[in-house]
Parts: C-alpha cells; sequence; structure tokens
C-alpha cells in the first residue's frame, strides 16, 4: 500500500528543480500512506513528474522501489495497492516466454511486464486485486491513470491553474493536489449539495471545482500532445450484475455453499500474501467472523484479531467479537474506549478525511485502525459483506414498504401526502398529545409530525428507486440549504444503470454497490487505515467472489426471511450459530448525545449564524433550525453532522496543518 502523486505540467517551467520540488512537496502531503521510502522521477523531453511514498508489503528490499520502470524501459509506474495473484501471472509470462529477468518478487514489477507483454488494458483485466495506478507509455507518450474494480484505492486528478502554473495533477489524496502551485481550491457547491444528501461526495465529483475521483473499473489516459483525456472502463459492477442475473447458478443451495466458501477461502489466502505482520478486524458479526475463520483455518498459527469496545451496551459488540476470538482461537486484541477518547478523534477528521465527509462510524473506524497498527502492518476486514449477500435490513423494509404503497394510484398517494405536509410537524404533535388518552400505550408514537411528514416523502414516490434515494437521504433538497448551489447528477438520481430481471431488492444492492460501498465504507476505511499506514484488504471485493455473488440466486441470499443465508452457512461450518446469531449493532458512537453535552459548545461556534453568513456557503435558518430542534431533543444528528463535518473542514483549509501520521499514530487513544 502507497501513495502516488504527479503531474503534467501545462506550461514550460523555469527548471528541471522547479518541477521536482514541486513533485516532492506532493509526495510529502501523503507521507502517512507510505511512510518506508520515496520516489521522484521525471520525463527528459516532456514534463512530466512522477512522486511515490512507499509503505513496503511485499518485497521489503530496494527491488521494490517506486518510481519503477519496465525491463524493456517503455513504461514507467507509481502504484499504489496489491495484484494478489502476481504470482500466477509471472508464471503465465514464462509458460509464453515472455518474462523478463526479474529484480525481485515485488507484485509492482509483474504488474510492469505484464504491460510489457500484453498492455495496459488486457493486464489489468488479469489482475486480482486493489490498486490505484499512474503509468507514463514512454514510446506512445500517453499517461495512464487507472483505478481498481470496486474503488478500494482512491485517485484524483484535473487540470488547474493559478498564476503562471498550469497543470494537470493527480493523486491518492486531495492533499497532494493542494501542495502543487497551480491548486485553486475553489469548492463545488453542487458537490457540498450531495454531500448533504448522502453524507459523502459521490464519484466523479469532488469538494473542489475541476478536480474528480476517478470512477471504480476506469482507466483514464491522456497525450501531453493532445490534452483531452479518454476515459474507458474495463469492469462494470453493472454489467457483472446483469451477467450474473442472466446466467445464474443452477445446482442446490448446498452446493452454493460449497463453492462460495471455496472461493472465499482462495480469495483470503490470496489476500495474506505479506512479507510484514498482518491481521484482521473482528465486530463479532457475520462477515468478519466468516474472514477471520477462513484466515485461522490456512494459518499454522493465531491470527491477529482486533476489537474496539465501547462501556455503553447498546454501541458495544467486543464482547460478541471475544467470545468468536476464543473459538476460533485467535490471537486477539480488544481496546475499551470512553467517549472523551472517541471524541478527541474528531479535530483529526479533516486532516484524515481531506475532504468533507460525515458517516460518524469514521471515529470508531479510525480508533479501530489505530489500535491494529500497534501490532501489524496489514490488516483484513469483512466490509462488503451486506451488498452482495443481501444484509441490510432496509432492503427488506423498502421492497415490502414499496410494494404496499405501490397498489395505489400515485395522483392519490401525491394528494395524500400533499395534505400531510400541509400541518406542520409541530401542530401534528399537538394535535397527538391532545388525543393520546384516548389510544392504547403501545400505539402511541413520539414526534409523531415528523414520522408523518417522513412517510408523506414516502407515499408521493413513483419508483422504488425514488423511494430508496428518499429513504437513503440525509437533507432532502440540499440544494436549497446551500447558497449557489444546484444538486449535479448521481447515481441515484438518474436512470443510467437499468439491468434487466433485477427485483426491486437487487436494484437496491446494485445500487449501493456502485455507491454507498466505494464513496462511503470504502473512502472510510481507507483514510482511517492509511492515515496510521496501515494496509486493509477485503477479501468479498475479490472480483471474482463479487460476480459470484451476482449470479446465485435471490433465494439463497434472502431465506425464509434471513438475510445472507448462504453465507451464515459457510460460516456455521466453522463457528456455532449461536455466537453470530446476535442482531447487529452498527459500528457507531452516540454522536446524538454529545451534541448536546460535551460537543454543544464546538458545534455552536461552528454553526454560528453569523459565521455561516460570513463564510457564505449555508442560508443559516434551516440549518439553525435543526440545532435547536436537536437541542430540544428532536434527533437532528445525521442533518447537523453533514454541516459540522463540511464547517470543520472549511476550518482546517484555513490554515491548519496536517497532521503527520506519528502524531496521529500515538493522539487519541492513550
Amino acid at each position: 500500500m502507497c501513495g502516488i502523486a504527479g503531474f503534467l505540467s501545462g506550461v514550460p517551467l523555469h527548471s528541471e528543480g522547479e518541477g521536482i520540488a514541486f513533485v516532492k512537496r506532493m509526495s510529502a502531503a501523503i507521507q502517512h500512506r507510505g511512510p518506508d521510502d520515496s520516489g521522484w522521477w521525471q520525463d527528459g523531453v516532456h514534463p512530466l513528474f512522477l512522486g511515490h511514498r512507499r509503505l513496503s508489503i511485499v518485497d521489503l528490499s530496494p527491488a521494490g522501489h517506486q518510481p519503477m520502470h519496465s525491463s524493456s524501459g517503455r513504461y514507467v509506474i507509481v502504484f499504489n495497492g496489491e495484484i494478489y495473484n502476481h504470482l500466477s501471472l509471472r508464471e503465465r509470462m514464462e509458460s509464453e516466454g515472455r518474462a523478463p529477468d526479474w529484480r525481485g518478487h515485488a507484485d509492482t514489477e509483474t504488474l510492469l511486464a505484464g504491460f510489457d507483454a500484453w498492455g495496459i488494458q488486457s493486464t489489468v483485466e488479469q489482475a486480482i486485486g486493489m490498486f490505484a495506478f499512474a503509468v507514463w507509455d514512454r514510446q506512445e507518450r500517453v499517461l495512464t491513470l487507472c483505478r481498481d474494480r470496486l474503488g478500494e484505492k482512491p485517485l484524483y486528478y484535473g487540470w488547474q491553474r493559478q498564476g503562471r502554473h498550469h497543470a494537470f495533477l493527480f493523486g491518492s489524496e486531495l492533499k497532494a493536489l493542494r501542495a502543487h502551485p497551480a491548486f485553486e481550491g475553489t469548492i463545488n457547491r453542487g458537490a457540498l449539495s450531495l454531500l448533504l444528501r448522502y453524507n459523502y461526495v459521490p464519484a466523479p465529483y469532488s469538494i473542489y471545482e475541476g478536480i474528480a475521483k476517478l470512477p471504480p473499473g476506469c482507466l483514464l489516459a491522456m497525450s501531453p500532445d493532445s490534452r483531452e483525456t479518454k476515459l474507458t472502463q474495463y469492469w462494470s459492477g453493472t454489467q457483472a450484475a446483469g451477467q450474473g442475473v442472466a446466467n445464474p447458478f443452477t445446482d442446490s443451495p448446498e452446493q452454493a455453499v460449497d463453492a462460495l466458501e471455496n472461493l472465499l477461502k482462495d480469495a483470503v489466502r490470496r489476500q495474506m500474501m505479506a512479507d510484514v505482520p498482518l491481521g484482521a478486524f473482528l465486530s463479532g458479526g457475520i462477515d468478519s467472523t466468516t474472514i477471520v475463520a477462513l484466515m485461522q483455518s490456512q494459518s499454522s498459527r493465531p491470527v491477529k484479531t482486533f476489537s474496539i469496545g465501547f462501556h455503553e451496551e447498546e454501541f458495544n459488540e467486543a464482547e460478541r467479537a471475544k467470545a468468536v476470538a476464543r473459538h476460533l482461537g485467535t490471537d486477539h486484541t480488544e481496546l475499551y474506549v470512553t467517549a472523551d477518547q472517541a471524541m478527541r478523534v474528531i479535530p483529526s477528521l479533516p486532516a484524515l478525511y481531506d475532504e468533507p465527509f460525515s458517516d460518524s462510524s469514521q471515529i470508531p473506524t479510525y480508533l479501530v485502525a489505530q489500535l491494529a497498527r500497534r501490532h501489524v502492518t496489514v490488516s483484513l476486514s469483512g466490509d462488503a459483506g451486506d451488498e452482495l449477500f443481501c444484509g441490510y435490513n432496509r432492503y427488506q423494509v423498502t421492497a415490502t414498504l414499496w410494494n404496499k404503497i405501490a397498489a395505489g394510484p400515485l395522483a392519490l398517494r401525491k394528494l395524500a401526502a400533499s395534505g400531510l405536509t400541509s400541518v406542520s410537524p409541530q401542530t401534528w404533535n399537538s394535535l397527538a398529545r391532545s388525543v393520546s388518552g384516548l389510544i392504547p400505550r403501545s400505539m402511541r408514537f413520539a414526534n409523531v409530525g415528523d414520522k408523518l411528514h417522513k412517510g408523506a416523502e414516502v407515499l408521493g414516490s413513483d419508483s422504488v428507486d425514488a423511494l430508496y434515494l428518499k429513504l437513503a437521504s440525509h437533507w432532502h433538497d440540499p440544494a436549497a440549504v446551500v447558497l449557489g448551489g444546484s444538486e449535479p447528477p448521481a447515481l441515484l438520481t438518474r436512470d443510467a444503470h437499468t439491468v434487466a430481471g433485477l427485483d426491486s431488492v437487487q436494484r437496491m444492492m446494485l445500487l449501493d454497490m456502485l455507491t454507498y460501498l466505494p464513496d462511503d465504507i470504502l473512502v472510510k476505511v481507507d483514510r482511517a487505515a492509511m492515515a496510521v499506514s496501515l494496509e486493509t484488504r477485503v477479501p468479498y471485493l475479490d472480483h471474482r467472489v463479487v460476480e459470484f455473488a451476482w449470479s446465485l440466486p435471490q433465494s439463497v441470499k434472502l431465506r425464509d426471511g434471513q438475510t445472507k443465508w448462504v453465507l451464515r452457512q459457510v460460516l456455521q461450518r466453522h463457528v456455532p450459530e449461536a455466537l453470530v446469531s446476535q442482531p447487529k449493532m452498527g459500528f457507531g458512537v452516540p454522536i446524538g448525545a454529545w451534541l448536546r453535552g460535551p460537543l454543544r459548545a464546538w458545534a455552536e461556534s461552528l454553526l454560528d449564524e453569523s459565521r455561516l453568513r460570513r463564510e457564505g456557503f449555508f442560508d443559516p435558518a434551516p440549518i439553525r433550525q435543526m440545532w435547536n430542534e436537536h437541542l430540544a431533543g428532536k434527533p437532528r444528528q445525521f442533518y447537523l453532522w453533514d454541516v459540522l463535518m463540511f464547517q470543520s473542514w472549511l476550518e482546517h483549509q484555513s490554515g491548519s496543518r496536517d497532521i503527520p501520521a506519528e502524531e496521529l499514530l500515538s493522539a487519541s487513544v492513550a
């Protein structure tokens, strides 16, 4: 795992030394992604500069140093990630007589040899792994950027102009781009609107104008002669879903369990490849426990596992994880974190996440990554099990709700919705209180008005996608909150990925795999882990597992009301069902209570009305209303955390320094 950075200058530089100084500065900004080694390279003809920070995982020798040249000298690469089948690719090249004289056993060298043998796209299509890289073809004078199929590794890029500088910038994090003098830093108000809706900025957008995220499964090629970019999709999650549904697995459910176990075991075995200490996150839930069980079944010594515990019972999964670890015989480490320790992470969040990001589970994710890094350099995780095997309860809830309301005429439903919203939530609440004595206690609900308004939004939906968007949204009209903001189209707001044969649940699973997974879950894990120089790997995102999962009938994923049935069957071969049958708690912290208590002064400062007006990004009125309602006891923390994370990030951009990895490693948890 590493960090990459670079640029192509659009104007003549004063000297070669000036360009090297720029790329060194860009690389230094992401030192936390690669504290073990660094390197820079400039093309002798074109003003192209490549920078690299290395976290040594495979081949710790100087043979793994980057930027790395192919044996032919044609290609020069900076690479972030792992190619898990690189030894198999070497064997194929050797059998075809195309292998070079290997200098070492780094997977980066294998990738370059594949480019010489088969070309860039063909090599990437054969690779199993997670990666983001930039490679310069010295013969064709083409720069190619690439990102892995599911979006595990990040890559930003874009043309920027400031003063006499004009350059095409790229890097693993926005920190690297900000370090170049051409960087403009104009905030994209449309992206800010998207943040308020989703709690993340979805690809291809970034928080900055002119800077994009390379979408998963894509190659972007550019020649400095034309400066035009060409985007090619070499793998599509939509096509994988469509092909899986069109060519379903037709053997018995028991054979599906066998096939999945064998495939997952192979994915886990490949991802245990490392020349440094390796472990796994363990929550005690189905997804992470399955990964750890398959790791332990293929390991000659106890696997190192890590869990974070909380003293608040409703947030604590550590006891379950400890029981699982004891059963599997892992070398388990747990750390109980106080609210004060967890809250001490909050000032670091703008530096950690680099662009506004407001999934509050970012806090425990960082804490468990920090804990693991004290013992290992690589950690496997159980992310993506829910998206692939129908694990989220919201899938069933949304589908059931849609089936019930869709039977009514849309015009009548919209009329009913209009009637409900014509009365304010406060008036509904007053009416409910006035008749509460006439209603059985079991049928009394708090905040009736809010629930009726939420229900009205549901009634007015004209499709399951529209319903799902409303249930997945935080602010439902974010452009009305962001001054000058107009919400650009995103996958959840445009019908661009229709697949024949998907039912409503499968449709939601696909949308999550294409949006929530890469733009929320994987961002959260990558930034938290790389902040402390920890590599994370996700076996469920081996693309062979993804494609197989889509071929499985829904009846083996959702069976008799039980989610993830086929995955549960794999797990029960290794762990008793009783150990993992408890309901999922999620991975959260009590943000709502903190905002009313110890974080109140911090939040009040960031949400100050005069400050909001002065900065000019938000209309203060709806935000202050949300804040006052939250202080009055209504749960508004999700709306507020979106705004607070932007405000905190904005404050950080005004002059705070980025926090070095060694400080982050020692901070927060003593």
